[in-house]
């Protein structure tokens, strides 16, 4: 076997290659970097100081705001870097490195975003059974097994990637380390790589994605049938409708990249479709259940409201 460390580095390609546009796309991603770090710090904040907070839901919406703020953290601070620098490479560890935390995040909020709406199933559908069902030990255990199942899951994706032999290019068509650019500067089989991203990871994103509808589905049947109540169906899908718009913006993205098979065309439209789930969907998270959830807003204004107040009281 060759040794495939003869390859010390890539070079990131990066979003554009039109010099008088890197200041403004660097500006951008900076309001969106810094917008995501505050929002849902903000909301992880509130998950654990708030009592009243301290519910399945919101044990999940705090496991997700960490989620997005790792998940960011992982591409924008080297697409900021490499916005302002003329040599925008990355080592072949570092890359492996990316790429192993990149899909690890990502798997763990697709399946996250399930394990979200069958809580809301069990909240609406299930309301006298609810606390058995959801007890602390069960969310801890569901939160621990779409952590340590993605993990692993990336360490496959982040291990074959690395045995493979890179002989035709350093330079990555891509503003961040992917399977799918790698792949495509690869002389050696990647059949089994290609299989392994189209199908394992279309399983775990679409799989999930399904899971997720058909929760919403036994949530709507259950009311109509149940109760027929239009009221009371309304009230209960727009408590679940900003996480649905959550779902949308995710799983959309996501199966649009991985299931379709890479081509040279393909790059360019997966490069844009890569900025809206790697940085637009995690900075829309919070302002999302910010904007729909009163119960937040209340916990926001009551945690940092009395702090700046109490701030202001100190200064005069």
């Amino acid at each position: 076997m060759e040794n495939v460390s003869a390859v010390n580095e890539f070079l990131l390609l990066g979003l554009t290659s039109v010099q008088q546009l890197q200041p403004f796309f660097f500006v951008i991603f900076l309001i969106i970097y810094l917008i995501n770090l505050i929002g849902n710090g903000a909301i992880l904040v509130i998950a654990i100081l708030e009592p009243k907070l301290h519910s399945p839901m919101y044990f999940f919406l705090g496991n997700l705001s960490c989620l997005d703020i790792c998940y960011s953290s992982v591409t924008l601070p080297k697409v900021l870097i490499n916005l302002l620098s003329a040599h925008r490479a990355i080592s072949f560890l570092g890359c492996i490195t990316q790429l192993h935390f990149f899909h690890f995040l990502g798997s763990t909020e697709a399946i996250l975003l399930a394990v979200m709406a069958f809580d809301r199933f069990a909240a609406i559908c299930n309301p006298l059974h609810y606390p058995v069902i959801m007890n602390p030990k069960v969310c801890i255990l569901l939160a621990a097994v779409a952590w340590i199942t993605s993990f692993f899951y990336a360490l496959i994706h982040s291990v074959m990637t690395a045995h493979l032999n890179f002989c035709r290019s350093q330079e990555l068509s891509h503003f961040f380390c992917d399977v799918k650019p790698l792949l495509e500067l690869a002389c050696s089989n990647t059949v089994l790589n290609q299989w392994l991203l189209s199908v394992v990871t279309g399983s775990i994103s679409m799989g999930a994605f399904f899971l997720t509808l058909l929760s919403y589905l036994y949530i709507i049947c259950s009311l109509l049938l149940k109760h027929k109540s239009c009221r009371l169906l309304h009230k209960a899908l727009s408590t679940c409708a900003s996480h649905f718009m959550v779902v949308c913006l995710f799983y959309g993205p996501v199966g649009f990249t991985y299931i379709r098979p890479a081509s040279a065309t393909s790059m360019t439209q997966d490069r844009m479709v890569a900025i809206v789930y790697s940085a637009v969907t995690p900075v829309l998270n919070p302002l999302i259940y910010t904007l729909r959830n009163k119960e937040v807003r209340l916990a926001l204004k009551k945690t940092f409201g009395s702090k700046l107040f109490k701030d202001c009281q100190q200064h005069h």
